[in-house]
């Protein structure tokens, strides 16, 4: 039986998300505070803070989450390799890869699975592949889906947040897809508890938000006004 709102413990759903391209080390120092604080699953940032958090968030439970390819998912397959090769050596958990959405429209599957094994393959990380489903048909989410499942991706993640967010559609689908065989993590215009809440009882095993503390506090309220 599904798990009651009033049964969700928020805090470890949460990826603490920072990707603005103008995040200072200061702020990415909140948000590893944050994630801490509030025990959150992970702090998802750019590449180029990922040593900060790492040493910030040393024997402390949060995950250190970055993005790669983020947020077009068009560089190449060798700059996305890379990417998530340098990003592991800086001591990254998880990487948060776009998928090539160009080539998955062209039907070119094999190159997007291939891009996803490589990666998977040569780091060794938890592995989520970002769909963008705002721009993709059901059919397509569906190839999509099954594609980086196969390819060793450990979540399918709804959106970079920068063409739409999660929907409660696009969550159930992933969930009818996937069967729980791999996790499912919605992004994108997370804001309320009460959208937070839908997403897990959707199907939702990690939620990519920036607004963590936020939801926790609205979350507190909403206990204490019980």
């Amino acid at each position: 039986m599904a798990a009651t709102h009033s049964e969700i413990d928020l805090a470890p759903y949460i990826d603490h998300a920072l990707l603005s391209p103008i995040a200072t080390p200061e702020q990415i120092e909140q948000w590893c505070e944050d994630a801490d604080r509030f025990n959150f699953a992970a702090v998802c940032i750019n590449p180029i803070h990922v040593r900060q958090a790492v040493e910030y968030l040393s024997n402390r439970s949060p995950k250190v989450c970055t993005v790669i390819g983020f947020p077009l998912g068009a560089t190449t397959s060798a700059v996305k390799l890379y990417e998530a090769q340098e990003a592991t050596e800086n001591g990254a958990d998880e990487l948060d890869i776009v998928i090539n959405l160009g080539w998955l429209k062209a039907g070119k599957v094999e190159e997007v699975h291939r891009e996803i094994s490589e990666i998977r393959d040569a780091t060794g990380l938890v592995i989520k592949a970002i769909l963008e489903m705002s721009l993709l048909t059901d059919e397509e989410k569906r190839i999509a889906a099954e594609i980086c499942m196969d390819a060793g991706a450990d979540f399918l993640k709804t959106s970079t947040g920068w063409n739409g967010g999660a929907t409660i559609a696009d969550v159930r689908l992933l969930k009818d897809i996937t069967n729980d065989r791999v996790g499912i993590k919605a992004s994108g215009g997370i804001h309320t508890v009460d959208q937070a809440l839908e997403l897990i009882v959707a199907g939702a095993t990690r939620l990519g938000t920036s607004r963590g503390p936020d939801l926790i506090r609205q979350r507190d309220n909403l206990d204490k006004g019980q």
